[in-house]
């Protein structure tokens, strides 16, 4: 049941059997198995395409529920003070999992030896269900979605330049003197597009062209070309806070930043979270506290 689960929630053999770690001639046999067992065809499948039945939703809708309740029944077994263990699945934001998460994972670990991490690091929504996650942080505004949203806090950002920029072509006291400053384009590598300069006027926020000769995609070529001198650049504080306080780049404008940025944990299921979850939820939401949140 439990693979059967998976392969419509991915519509694919072969992805089910990757999340599951099984070989995919495992989960061809488990489906006819279980076809046979409840004298139905469960799944329409074509070279290109798996499509579910009407008998097939029947029984996704059942397995859901007749799984959950055996997870539970399993835990009323465990004794309060068992380890949590097994591998936990997470994804998260590139520069996020790079500074903050993955030199504090040492303390998760040892605090959970049981547990194995595997982290995805990447920008790209990531659908939890169809690649086997067991949960993701996400930064921005959130999609309508199905999953379980635990709101973390906000992300604070920064307007900055470098103190060549700044001596090269002033220190803008207001909106109006943006004009003359050319700024670090960036461009979103999922869709392309370039974002625009974003600034708060009381409780409206605005945006305004500004002139670039230089457009990146990603976070670090965007913080390197603010410290060579190319422009200035909108970031979240913490990914800059070490250069802001070392000097080598100076916040400007600080009194008309756009709004924070939501941050927010992600995961399938309310009715049961395995206990490897709940361990990982606990630690991490201190961890991003201190070191990157300001809360809302």
């Amino acid at each position: 049941m439990h693979i059967f689960v998976r392969v419509v929630d991915c519509l694919s053999f072969t992805r089910a059997a990757e999340s599951l770690e099984i070989p995919r001639s495992t989960v061809s046999t488990a489906i006819k198995e279980l076809e046979t067992e409840m004298g139905a065809r469960l799944l329409n499948r074509t070279t290109r395409a798996i499509k579910v039945t009407e008998e097939g939703r029947f029984l996704y809708q059942k397995g859901l529920s007749l799984l959950q309740d055996y997870e539970q029944l399993q835990g009323a077994f465990v004794a309060n003070d068992s380890r949590p263990q097994g591998k936990l699945r997470i994804n998260v934001p590139g520069r996020l999992g790079r500074r903050i998460l993955a030199p504090a994972l040492p303390d998760f670990l040892n605090r959970y030896p049981d547990i194995d991490i595997q982290m995805g690091v990447t920008d790209r929504a990531v659908d939890l269900v169809s690649e086997g996650v067991d949960c993701v942080i996400r930064v921005g505004e959130l999609t309508d979605s199905n999953l379980i949203a635990r709101p973390l806090g906000s992300l604070l950002l920064c307007n900055c330049a470098s103190p060549a920029y700044l001596s090269r072509y002033g220190r803008p006291a207001t909106i109006k003197d943006l004009s003359s400053h050319p700024i670090v384009a960036f461009a979103s590598s999922m869709t392309g597009r370039v974002e625009s300069w974003e600034y708060r006027q009381g409780d409206q926020l605005e945006s305004v062209p500004l002139p670039s000769r230089v457009t990146v995609n990603t976070a670090e070529a965007l913080i390197a070309c603010a410290l060579a001198g190319l422009g200035m650049i909108q970031v979240p504080h913490y990914d800059v806070r070490h250069h802001l306080d070392s000097g080598r780049l100076i916040s400007v404008l600080p009194d008309t930043v756009p709004p924070p940025m939501p941050i927010t944990l992600l995961y399938p299921h309310r009715e049961h979270m395995t206990r490897r979850l709940e361990a990982f939820i606990d630690w991490v939401v201190p961890v991003l506290k201190d070191k990157v949140l300001g809360m809302a």
